[in-house]
């Protein structure tokens, strides 16, 4: 049964009034930061403020076009959406405009759009549309697979433009497909892959890897509870490790010793077999297949970060993990920023008082640090209320998200959650020092048309889909 409800009156109010004083905030954060006396007047579109002051406009007649939107567009559009998105993805890398040796924007005319920006929501409906017509079966590898293929096709045509930093957020998706059933042991692993990463690049390759293979051994013992079958695997493991030692030693003379730790885990791995079918310990089993993939993916990483990065990308991470310090060359970005929220103190110099952003010395200060100005300009207290707001914002969004009839509202609404939760937690992170800086900007905050709506875009299909709630009794 239908019945027909006023859109203004249905829909949620706390999330508008959250997303207009963000818009506002945001404004007047980002006339701050490129304050200049000569032009004041807010239309002035030779500065910032001026032509980000046009896309709030535009931003608020399409949050409204999409609020009149009927919800049933978006449920039987999805694919179609999405597929449009991956096809200006592809066309961005033939035809987009190049920017600091990144292909991700099309110049029309005075206006630069960048699709990635865009295509998060059409990601959202997708992953919503095909959850919902498979449910929670996200166990089943033949529900899983197309559920991944669906996040990282976009996240790897955005990795070739390179947009490392968009990438990154892209992979937020699979807090969605966590929600929806996926088992808890894949999202625990993909943890565990970050900690693995940072630690490959904090110590040396040789001590990571013997000390997963120690801990192999110790797991073993914790499951299968019996000393003598440890030491079977320990002998067998540095049976097989000599012998391919000493084959290196004396003929091949080729490999380095990870490679002998490789081999020798995984030849000792086979000729364990019999034990592991003999008592059936599939424990043991897991352990060793997780203690091999570990050490595999221990050595793909050293491989990529020393061949697939690009140097000042290395030198971030590197900065951030007090490998290096550079504080005039990469690291520049994170020091001045850091000293730029710390000298607001409590309560902050005041509106366009800021030393720090008056001079320039932040660079990007309108877009990727944008939150340094609120540091320097409000303080303490106005950092915490921006923060404050976020994490309300995010909040209710996740209530909007539980309440839900709906499977395909309930889901979109994770996917709005969940990029909105990394945009708004690495770039802070970014800031703030505590994390590697990688190029996003701020929801409803940064200055940028295009990331403007497409969080509105977001943020409103949204809206639109929890009023739809009231409109079919299900």
């Amino acid at each position: 049964m239908e019945r027909r409800v006023n859109i203004w009156r249905a829909v949620d109010k706390i999330t508008i009034v959250i997303f207009l004083l963000l818009v506002i905030l945001g404004w007047l954060n980002i006339y701050a930061a490129v304050y200049n006396e000569e032009h004041t007047k807010i239309f002035d579109f030779s500065q910032r403020y001026g032509k980000q002051m046009v896309w709030i406009i535009t931003t608020l007649i399409f949050a409204v076009a999409l609020l009149y939107i009927d919800n049933r567009f978006y449920f039987f559009f999805a694919y179609i959406i999405y597929g449009f998105f991956i096809l200006l993805l592809f066309a961005v890398l033939i035809f987009g405009k190049e920017v600091y040796s990144t292909r991700a924007w099309f110049e029309i005319g005075p206006v630069s759009i960048q699709p990635s920006e865009f295509a998060k929501a059409g990601t959202a409906l997708a992953i919503a549309r095909y959850l919902n017509s498979k449910g929670q079966e996200l166990t089943r590898l033949s529900v899983l697979l197309p559920a991944t293929g669906i996040i990282l096709l976009p996240a790897l045509l955005i990795a070739m433009q390179p947009d490392m930093g968009t990438t990154v957020v892209y992979l937020s998706f699979f807090i969605v497909l966590f929600r929806e059933g996926l088992s808890p042991y894949v999202f625990v692993t993909g943890i565990l892959m970050i900690v693995l990463f940072f630690f490959t690049l904090l110590f040396n390759q040789l001590y990571v890897v013997s000390g997963l293979i120690a801990a192999g051994f110790l797991l073993s013992f914790t499951v299968a509870r019996s000393f003598k079958t440890v030491l079977k695997g320990m002998f067998i493991f540095l049976l097989v490790g000599g012998i391919i030692y000493s084959v290196n030693h004396f003929l091949l003379k080729s490999l380095n010793i990870n490679v002998i730790l490789i081999l020798s885990l995984i030849f000792s791995g086979i000729a364990f077999l019999w034990h592991i079918y003999r008592y059936k310990a599939k424990g043991v089993l897991i352990i060793y297949l997780f203690v091999l993939g570990s050490v595999l993916y221990v050595n793909i990483v050293d491989y990529l970060y020393n061949n697939a990065l690009r140097p000042h990308q290395k030198e971030r991470i590197e900065i951030l993990l007090r490998i290096k310090s550079d504080p005039r060359g990469s690291g520049y970005n994170i020091n001045q920023s850091v000293i730029s929220i710390g000298s607001g103190g409590f309560l902050g110099k005041g509106f366009l008082r800021g030393t720090q952003t008056k001079f320039r010395f932040v660079p990007a200060q309108s877009t990727d640090f944008i939150f340094c100005t609120v540091g320097e300009e409000w303080g303490f207290v106005g950092a915490t209320v921006v923060i404050g707001l976020y994490v309300l914002l995010l909040l209710r969004l996740l209530f909007l998200a539980e309440r839900q009839r709906s499977a395909f509202s309930r889901i979109f609404g994770y996917g709005v959650i969940s990029v909105l939760l990394i945009h708004f937690f690495v770039n802070i992170g970014m800031a703030t020092g505590i994390l590697p800086v990688i190029g996003i900007p701020l929801p409803f905050f940064s200055y940028g048309g295009s990331s403007l709506w497409g969080f509105t875009l977001l943020l409103f299909i949204f809206l639109r889909l929890d009023v739809a709630r009231h409109e079919y009794l299900i």
